[in-house]
């Protein structure tokens, strides 16, 4: 699995982008709040990443931050129906923070306005990230309007995370709160890290 590219950009468009790695270019595949993001051509740019492998190709798919990233991959592996693409044009079509408000609040009609998606995959969007994951619930936890302390925050963020990695949010939140009883000062990554070493090891 390639988790990041590291490289100088070599040319980009809305859509997709070309990475410099020691002389070889990896085409990745972006949405476009991550391709605002991006430096000049010739720049120096680092790409969190998500390989999707089928019968007649290998793509890999490109973010500028951890949450984008994050919200692809559990829209792709928890939503019926959602398959990159769309998961891209969700991407594109709304910011990371107003989506999972959207989601929170169950705004059909503001989600179905993303090109490419209609009323029935927003419903089903809401339903299974509030009913199969969990989702909408600790977004809900972590939204700004609840001022949350910076632990709190940090188990969301880290909750979420193994979520998009494929574990049950129980047993996510099982390790993160093993965790955090021996971390007085708890980051998000540092979190999503030994939780794995628990989950890996159980």
């Amino acid at each position: 699995m390639i988790a990041f590219l590291k490289g100088i950009l070599h040319s980009a468009l809305p859509t997709r982008a070309v990475i410099d790695v020691n002389g070889v270019g990896y085409q990745v595949e972006i949405p476009l709040s991550s391709f605002d993001k991006l430096p000049s051509p010739g720049a120096e740019v680092r790409l969190l990443t998500h390989l999707a492998i089928r019968e007649d190709a290998q793509v890999l798919y490109g973010f500028i931050t951890e949450a984008e990233r994050d919200l692809f991959q559990l829209l792709v592996q928890h939503v019926s129906g959602v398959g990159p693409k769309l998961a891209l044009a969700v991407l594109s079509g709304m910011p990371v923070a107003v989506f999972k408000a959207a989601v929170v609040n169950a705004d059909i009609v503001a989600i179905s306005k993303i090109s490419g998606l209609g009323k029935k995959t927003a419903e089903r969007i809401v339903l299974e990230l509030k009913d199969k994951v969990g989702v909408a619930a600790a977004w809900e936890a972590a939204s700004t309007t609840k001022c949350p302390d910076p632990t709190s925050s940090a188990m969301n963020d880290a909750v979420l995370a193994l979520i998009s990695l494929g574990y049950k949010q129980v047993d996510a939140q099982k390790a993160v709160r093993k965790v955090l009883e021996q971390s007085t000062s708890p980051v998000a990554d540092d979190l999503v890290r030994s939780a794995l070493r628990i989950l890996v090891g159980s």
